[in-house]
């Protein structure tokens, strides 16, 4: 009578196809662990898991919501404090939250450039790619997590200013329902794009620094480079840095244009998502090509 064989060894069950001495063949290891296939939805999940847990993000947007809400009703407060009843009949209220929102602005572009080149810089990126080597679907998930967090904080915070500066400057108009729209949703659009941009020169440049140099520039240079113009052979140039800085498409939703000419209406709006899909293009080719 042949001896019963002990019971096959937990380890064995790693083993494919191990069949044990005078026994039947047992198939192979089966993870208990549930595979699934990944989408998108993983690494938009994964991207909001680390936007949230750094320090940079609470510190940069919280910086950005005191300057815009501080600046913005600290302006109203002021005009409405030593204007007369009479000089702020004709005043858009909405349009005090201009200034806080340019200077707020930069805060938008650190963020959505550390959101990208901060993982070149510390080598977390090659953690990033091997755990989702799709590399499109990485930069989108930085994208739809970003846009998101940067329109809603932008959209919060321009809100609590226009109520605010609308119940402040009580002799001022009253802003129409496009005014409304255009003060509110169609600003906070802009600064989320305008941050995705910089999300996405950070993904080309791959270098904090450099990538949040080039975003000011981007910002500030053409409009200080137009107020040095003096020579009467470079007006046009000069018109044509004016009506397409940033600053000048900024004050375009409060109605306020520095020029009489250029962006007007929602034109602001289709400019920037224009360049940014163009950049978004030109970071997924590159991104592609490159090393990480």
């Amino acid at each position: 009578m042949s001896t019963p064989q002990p019971p096959m060894p937990q380890a064995a069950a790693a083993v494919a196809n191990w069949q044990a001495p005078g026994g039947q063949p047992h198939p192979g290891y089966t993870s208990p662990i549930p595979v699934v296939r990944t989408h998108l939805g993983h690494a938009v999940t994964s991207e909001w898991t680390k936007i949230r847990s750094v320090r940079s993000t609470i510190w940069t947007l919280g910086v950005f919501v005191l300057l815009v809400v501080g600046i913005g009703l600290g302006a109203a407060a002021l005009v409405a404090a030593n204007a007369s009843e009479e000089s702020m009949r004709g005043e858009n209220p909405l349009s005090f939250g201009f200034f806080g929102l340019l200077l707020g602005s930069m805060c938008v572009i650190t963020l959505g450039v550390l959101t990208t080149a901060s993982e070149y810089g510390t080598g977390m990126i090659r953690t990033t790619m091997v755990a989702c080597p799709s590399r499109s679907r990485v930069l989108a998930a930085k994208a739809i997590v970003f846009f998101s967090v940067a329109f809603v904080t932008t959209l919060v915070s321009v809100l609590v200013v226009a109520f605010a500066d609308v119940a402040l400057l009580d002799g001022a108009r009253t802003p129409t329902g496009q005014e409304w729209l255009k003060g509110t949703l169609g600003i906070s659009l802009y600064i989320a794009l305008l941050g995705l941009l910089s999300l996405i020169i950070g993904s080309i440049i791959r270098h904090s620094a450099g990538a949040i140099t080039v975003m000011i520039g981007v910002v500030l240079a053409p409009l200080v480079i137009a107020l040095f113009m003096f020579s009467q052979s470079l007006e046009n140039l000069r018109q044509a840095l004016f009506e397409y800085s940033i600053p000048n498409q900024l004050s375009v939703f409060y109605s306020n244009s520095l020029t009489e000419t250029g962006p007007s209406g929602w034109d602001p709006l289709w400019i920037i998502i224009g360049v940014t899909a163009a950049a978004f293009a030109g970071a997924y080719a590159l991104l592609e090509k490159r090393d990480v």
